[in-house]
């Protein structure tokens, strides 16, 4: 016998030739949808009883083209691959809505058709219909939790697996060719998990993404946020290479956990703000924002140690599709002639991570994105002063291996030390080659700037005076690279970062 729905009005599918147009159709589809699924739910958790299944759907987005794209072919995305139908669910109009017109401008401009917007058959799960400020289930018996499972859709992990971005989907036949690397069931459930992890709001993030592994940079990060949040715009660049440099860099807020909002000195606060509290405890890899109203600004997590929490937290910031992320983090030098406290510039890595490997097989090469090694370059350059042959003194390129075992040390017949030559590594942590490879997987741009703390091959460990004494030292200048390596991406425009080398050759339209 079929199962009664109640869902809200279908939306048959219209033709638009103006991306404002389809993004507004998506927009209403998506906030009715929405409305419908979180009154029933409300009713029911006030004690309703729903006498039919609850459903609603995605908005859709279908473009279907009979020629190959005749796109500019410095840009590496805005263009299905060929002849054929291609399609993504979306969702989160209200977070993504410049992301999704600049999409359909680019699918209009390089195809000359018409983008077709409806009711898709995904349903909506009711978590991601629950406002974040609610917490339903606490509200409800056990008898009225497992009701709920009867009478509204949850999760399907079917949904939301991976395979188009690991390059292993294939459409059954007659199914469209997907146009986006995340279904709209995927993109939610990372918006719920950066919430978890992170203690903030998706809202939030911003487009450049700095990780580090040290609660140290954190501290440097939030000092400075809050030292701009108390200046005026104009009384000068905090980040850049000249402090002196007067000029409104744009940052006009700073966000810490528990979406605590700290707005610039000229700044109205906004209504929203007033909902932000301090966590009891920090969460598990806790984020910070320097907020600018073009979302070009600058998040910072505290990934902590070890290729585990690397992957995780960028398989959900990838779905905000950022421009680049980078690695900021403490290493081991491998070298003899390495000091403690200069740079490591990656260029290559050695993936003994393992968190990837049913995903992006070990034979792919993660290879170094000249953009961002330039600006990573330069900064440090900026930053400390040093030009030519007395940067290479403090600097130095070349392959970072990252393991899964911290104790590595310990292992016999020195078969670590012997691997780490043979692959001309300089450097080792636990962390920078899973941040690289998930950013070639899912196409974001990515780079590596790593601090030599200690050479353990060498015997030079920290002792806790020296480690204290480092940290003070080095810190807020790596953090300040890092910074200014962000700035420099920032000015010279996202088209260029984002490289043609992160694409297949039969690659979704979508960035």
């Amino acid at each position: 016998m079929p199962v009664s729905l109640f869902t809200p009005p279908f939306f048959a599918p219209e033709r638009f030739s103006d991306p404002d147009l389809a993004l507004a159709r998506v927009t209403r589809i998506y906030d009715e949808s929405l409305a419908h699924l979180r009154d029933a739910l409300h009713r029911f958790v006030g004690g309703d009883d729903l006498a039919q299944h609850v459903r609603a759907c995605y908005p859709y987005v279908r473009v279907h083209t009979d020629t190959v794209a005749r796109a500019d072919s410095r840009l590496s995305y805005g263009f299905v691959a060929g002849p054929g139908t291609y399609e993504t669910t979306l969702t989160r109009p209200d977070l993504y809505s410049d992301y999704y017109r600049e999409q359909f401008r680019l699918l209009l401009r390089n195809h000359g058709v018409e983008l077709e917007v409806g009711t898709s058959h995904q349903p909506i799960p009711v978590h991601f219909a629950v406002d974040s400020s609610d917490h339903v289930e606490g509200q409800l018996d056990a008898a009225r939790r497992l009701r709920l499972r009867d009478l509204f859709d949850l999760p399907d992990l079917g949904a939301m697996d991976d395979g188009i971005a690991n390059g292993t989907h294939e459409p059954a036949p007659g199914e469209p060719h997907p146009l986006a690397l995340f279904t709209a069931p995927r993109v939610d459930y990372s918006l719920h998990r950066l919430r978890h992890y992170t203690g903030t709001a998706p809202e939030h993030f911003q487009n450049f993404v700095l990780f580090t592994n040290y609660q140290f940079y954190i501290d440097e990060f939030v000092r400075l946020g809050r030292e701009l949040m108390a200046q005026a715009p104009d009384q000068g660049a905090l980040f850049t290479a000249s402090k002196d440099a007067a000029a409104d860099d744009g940052y006009v807020a700073f966000v810490e956990p528990g979406n605590v909002v700290t707005r610039r000195q000229g700044e109205a606060p906004e209504p929203e703000d007033a909902l932000g509290a301090p966590p009891p405890r920090l969460p598990q890899m806790p984020a910070y924002h320097l907020v600018r109203r073009d979302r070009a600004g600058i998040t910072m997590v505290n990934i902590g140690v070890g290729p585990a929490n690397a992957k995780t937290i960028t398989d959900h910031i990838a779905v905000l599709r950022p421009h680049a992320w980078i690695m900021l983090g403490h290493c081991a030098g491998l070298r003899n002639t390495q000091q403690l406290g200069d740079y490591v510039l990656a260029h290559g890595y050695v993936r003994e991570d393992h968190v990837l490997d049913e995903d992006l097989p070990l034979w792919v090469p993660i290879p170094a994105l000249a953009e961002v090694q330039i600006a990573l370059q330069t900064a440090v350059a900026d930053i400390t002063q040093l030009s030519g042959y007395e940067l290479k003194r403090i600097l130095r390129t070349g392959t970072v291996a990252s393991t899964d075992n911290r104790n590595w040390e310990l292992l016999p017949h020195r078969t670590p030390e012997r691997r780490f030559s043979q692959s001309r590594a300089v450097a080792l942590d636990m962390e920078s080659a899973t941040v690289a490879a998930n950013g070639f997987r899912f196409r974001v741009p990515y780079g590596t700037l790593l601090c030599v703390s200690d050479k353990p091959l060498h015997g030079e460990l920290k002792l806790p005076g020296m480690a204290n004494q480092f940290y003070r030292e080095r810190v807020d200048q790596h953090l300040r690279i890092g910074i200014r390596a962000i700035e420099i991406l920032r000015g010279e425009g996202v088209d260029r970062l984002h490289s043609r080398k992160l694409r297949s050759f039969a690659e979704v339209a979508f960035q």
